[in-house]
This record gives structure tokens, C-alpha cells and sequence, in this order.
């Protein structure tokens, strides 16, 4: 058993490092404390069958894969395609953003060479929750969903300023009371996860 739980600890603490997981993060994705995950990656316990599959699913992995020291040529061009994808998500996701600020940039130069409008510079904060939601989007497809909180309370009070820098620059009044309506947003937006999270996270240290 002994010999077990050393071939697990190992397996998951290399899958963790390749992935560039810290264990809090790891710990995360399973709704497991860090702690757990400390005392999987140093032997003293192991995870259960359903979590042992879940990891196995998240790192392109089979659950036999986990239990054993030595692994095919097969299992580590499986596991090495795994996290290529999972690269080439966040390059994708890089590539997409970065593709809406070329896009605000070129709008930005094209107005401010024909003179239409006052504030062209404007189109730099509206880039901002284009951006939010295309990064918003990706997340919710591949990435860690508690991050989307972050994105979202990002998406909100760009709107916001967008709004507020418009109406400022076109009516020249401070509208700034409309940032009062992203305080109870962002309250809101901070009970919606932690419904999920009562409900799901286990702090689990077996």
C-alpha cells in the first residue's frame, strides 16, 4: 500500500508542476483543500476513486496511469498532447484578445486621422469589455470557472466608465452617481459563486 501511495503522490505532484499548479490551485479544480493535496503529494493519504478519476480526465490521463511508476510511450505522448492543448487554449485566448485591441487600435487611428468624433481615445476604454467578454467566453469553454467572478466584476465597471467617460465627454456633466449601480453588482456577483461554493467545496483533508 505503502508502495501506492508513493507511485500516486508522485504521478499527481508531476502532473500538478507540469501544469505549472500551485496546490491551492490544483486543489481548486477538485473542490479539495491545499492541504489535501500536500498530504496526496507527500504520501500520507490518497485521493478517493472519484477523485482519482477526475484527475485522471483533467490531465488527459487514465486512472491507471496514476497507480503506477513506470508508464508507455503511449500514456506520455497522450499526456504531452494534453498539455499542448491546453497551451494552445491560452494562446488562443491571448490571440483572440489581443486581436480586439489591434482592432480598437486600427478604428482609433482611422478616426483621429479623419477627424470624426471628439474622443476617439474613447474606443481604448470601450476595448476594454470587448475584451472582457471574449476572455469571458474562453474561461467558461476551458478555463477555471471561479475566475470568471473576476472577469465578470472586470466586464461591469468597464461598462461603467465606458458609459460614464461617453455621456462626460459628449454632454459635458459628471454623471459619476452611476458608479453607484456597480456596488450592488458586485455584491451580487460575490453571493452568486459562494452559493457554488457551500454547496460544492468540500475541505476535505483524508
Amino acid at each position: 500500500m505503502s508502495d501506492l501511495r508513493r507511485a500516486i503522490a508522485d504521478n499527481i505532484c508531476a502532473l500538478r508542476t507540469e501544469a505549472g499548479m500551485t496546490q491551492a490551485q490544483f486543489a481548486e479544480l477538485f473542490n479539495y483543500s491545499d492541504k489535501a493535496v500536500s498530504k496526496w503529494e507527500r504520501g500520507e493519504a490518497i485521493p478517493d476513486v472519484t477523485v482519482l478519476k477526475q484527475i485522471a480526465d483533467r490531465f488527459g490521463v487514465t486512472v491507471d496511469y496514476l497507480l503506477r511508476w513506470e508508464h508507455t510511450d503511449a500514456e506520455e505522448r497522450a499526456r504531452h498532447l494534453n498539455h499542448v492543448a491546453s497551451r494552445n487554449r491560452l494562446l488562443v485566448t491571448l490571440i483572440s484578445t489581443v486581436g480586439v485591441w489591434v482592432l480598437f487600435t486600427l478604428l482609433f487611428v482611422l478616426l483621429a486621422l479623419s477627424e470624426v468624433g471628439n474622443a476617439p481615445w474613447l474606443l481604448f476604454i470601450y476595448a476594454i469589455p470587448v475584451s472582457s467578454v471574449v476572455v469571458l467566453v474562453f474561461n467558461s469553454i476551458w478555463g477555471r470557472r471561479r475566475l470568471n467572478f473576476i472577469i465578470v466584476s472586470v466586464l461591469v465597471w468597464s461598462i461603467l466608465l465606458s458609459v460614464y467617460l461617453t455621456l462626460l465627454s459628449l454632454l459635458c456633466r459628471n454623471f459619476w452617481i452611476l458608479f453607484i449601480i456597480g456596488i450592488p453588482a458586485q455584491v451580487l456577483l460575490f453571493f452568486i459563486p459562494g452559493i457554488t461554493i457551500i454547496k460544492k467545496t468540500k475541505e476535505r483533508d483524508l
